[in-house]
């Protein structure tokens, strides 16, 4: 039976898009330090990345924008984003493992694991490339937007990014809906 593990990365932050990525890796390839993707350095990250890409039988990434994310909420586009990343596997998975208790409506069985991205390594290389490549896009945005700080929290709500939106204003990385965003987006109408 051939599994595909998929995992966002992103429902938290106030700016940047949600990523999702869909893995199908052989069974009989062991790739060496494989966890959820939170508790590895960026560093690492990186690298196992890259191992996965070589090894995978299949895999994909799909993406949900801030704009979509303000129109369908957060939830919707992060299963959106899954949807998308499991429609770009090149080898259609007979069985897709899913992180967490929400799963995207697909045409293939699914099984939702609490904890998947420390159970199953398929769930734990999807976890591991959506955050490189949210991380990377991130980094990205930094070098438009360097005031906000992107490449350091990535778009979470520290006190740094908080103090450069009451600063600065929004960008068009920013989710709307999401509540500082919001007030401050609201106050400048």
């Amino acid at each position: 039976m051939i599994q595909a593990g998929v995992d966002e990365a992103g429902r938290g932050p106030l700016a940047g898009p949600v990523y999702a990525a869909a893995v199908i890796l052989d069974e009989k390839i062991n790739i060496e330090g494989l966890n959820d993707s939170k508790k590895i350095s960026f560093p690492k990250r990186k690298y196992l990345a890259e191992e996965i890409k070589a090894k995978a039988v299949a895999w994909s990434i799909g993406i949900s924008s801030p704009q979509e994310i303000d129109e369908i909420n957060i939830l919707a586009a992060s299963l959106q984003a899954m949807s998308r990343a499991v429609e770009g596997l090149e080898k259609k998975p007979d069985m897709i493992l899913v992180d967490g208790i929400h799963a995207p409506e697909l045409d293939i069985p699914i099984k939702t694991i609490i904890k998947g991205d420390a159970l199953e390594k398929n769930i734990m290389a999807a976890s591991i490339l959506a955050k490189v490549y949210r991380d990377e896009y991130m980094i990205e945005v930094d070098k438009l937007h360097p005031e906000y700080g992107f490449k350091h929290h990535k778009g979470y709500p520290t006190k740094m990014h908080l103090e450069a939106l009451e600063l600065h204003g929004i960008t068009d990385e920013h989710r709307l809906t999401f509540t500082p965003v919001k007030k401050i987006y609201e106050s400048n109408r």
